[in-house]
């Protein structure tokens, strides 16, 4: 029986967890996700300090008599009394007695002992508190959070120099189909390439997996099972194709003589009815359609969403941009149906043609929108929930982005 997309994502998460926990210097750590609670070591700024070069003053005076300068690095001991300033540069650690920075460029100084005033500034300016940026023992990172540059950074200037990460997913993928033949291979009458193992792997690896090519079967059953107990000790194996209800079709009989658990294997949804998720042993296995769009789609909404959980990401769950559609739009059947297309960041606009076994549809897409099984038809201007699949949003126009 058919599951909704719902119950088929719900499965997914249900049956499995993140993989195993390693330690990585912070320098590689940039795009994995953390596996630990970090909390501040020391505050940011670690004292109070000066925003700019200037004066540190104390006191609401119209002129100061200048006792020193501290350079960003000093230690020191001043307190300044009523009436002094000191001369202070960026960074440099301000004295406690001190309580106003005003900047070089609002006084004139006077034979290098006394300011004067120009440009009053209140009370309080231009000093960084300790602790300001960053709270001693302030929680910076929890698990799940995937760690970026900005991390990085946050990371070294506490002075911590390894981290615990997920470990990178092992993906396996392999190419079956006798009438398929790899992008190296010399085609016959008949027989085509195969866009959907190259896809796969390099839609995996942009997913941070590690991937591993198994090679290709021929459509036989001893041949398959050959393969998949070669991909056993993966976390997952990925396939396309060889799960319908065709002749020869041996990929899901292959699994299941293998004692695949099958925890669904029909979504209601189109393109994509027949994809399948299970587990062989402790490897878990998502099983997508052939028909090379169908199968992309339906490992955006599913395999996307897998590889995300399993690798420990604590954000998993698909999120999605709320639009408005650029044209009317009629539902093909009742059920979940998914349309590629193109969001410019006004609105969205469907691909103009998106057949199943299309290749040549997501090169010209930055996502879709995945329509109730009750959604018979769209009019101009209905909101749409808009899922991004990869994208940078930049255009070839130059345009005003300042607000």
């Amino acid at each position: 029986m058919a599951v909704s997309v719902h119950e088929a994502l719900q499965s997914i998460e249900k049956h499995l967890s993140p993989v195993s926990v390693e330690l990585v210097p912070i320098e590689n750590a940039t795009g994995k996700i953390a596996a630990e609670e970090i909390f501040a070591k020391i505050a940011l700024p670690p004292f109070d300090n000066s925003a700019m070069d200037g004066y540190a003053l104390k006191g609401k005076y119209t002129s100061y008599r200048i006792v020193g300068k501290i350079l960003a690095g000093d230690t020191h001991t001043y307190t300044l009394q009523d009436g002094e300033c000191i001369k202070i540069l960026t960074g440099a650690r301000v004295p406690e007695s001190c309580d106003t920075v005003i900047p070089q460029e609002n006084v004139s100084v006077q034979d290098d002992e006394t300011i004067l005033i120009e440009k009053p500034v209140p009370t309080g300016a231009n000093l960084r508190r300790r602790g300001e940026d960053v709270a001693f023992r302030e929680l910076l990172l929890q698990p799940g959070d995937k760690i970026t540059s900005a991390h990085i950074g946050l990371l070294a200037s506490q002075g911590i120099t390894h981290i615990k990460v997920f470990r990178q997913i092992e993906a396996a993928v392999f190419a079956s189909g006798n009438e398929l033949k790899l992008h190296f291979e010399q085609i016959k009458e008949a027989q085509i390439y195969n866009s959907n193992t190259p896809y796969l792997l390099a839609r995996l690896s942009e997913l941070g997996c590690k991937t591993h090519f198994l090679g290709k079967s021929e459509d036989s059953l001893e041949a398959l099972k050959r393969l998949i107990d070669d991909a056993r000790n993966y976390d997952l194996i990925v396939t396309s194709g060889g799960v319908s209800v065709g002749e020869a079709d041996y990929t899901k009989q292959a699994f299941e003589e293998l004692g695949m658990e099958i925890f669904f294997s029909k979504v209601q949804i189109k393109p994509g009815k027949p994809t399948t998720f299970g587990k062989i042993g402790n490897t878990l296995v998502l099983n997508l359609p052939g028909n090379p769009l169908a199968g992309a789609l339906n490992f955006e909404l599913f395999g996307t969403f897998l590889i995300h959980k399993l690798s420990g990401r604590k954000a998993y769950h698909h999120r999605y941009i709320e639009t408005t559609i650029t044209q009317p739009l009629k539902s093909p059947r009742p059920v979940a149906n998914m349309i590629p297309g193109f969001y410019d960041g006004k609105a969205f606009t469907p691909a103009k043609k998106y057949g199943p076994g299309m290749v040549n549809v997501l090169g010209h897409c930055n996502g879709f929108i995945l329509l109730l099984p009750e959604t018979k038809s769209l009019k101009k201007g209905d909101l749409v929930k808009f899922l991004p699949i990869r994208w940078e949003f930049t255009q070839e126009e130059r345009g005003s982005f300042m607000s």
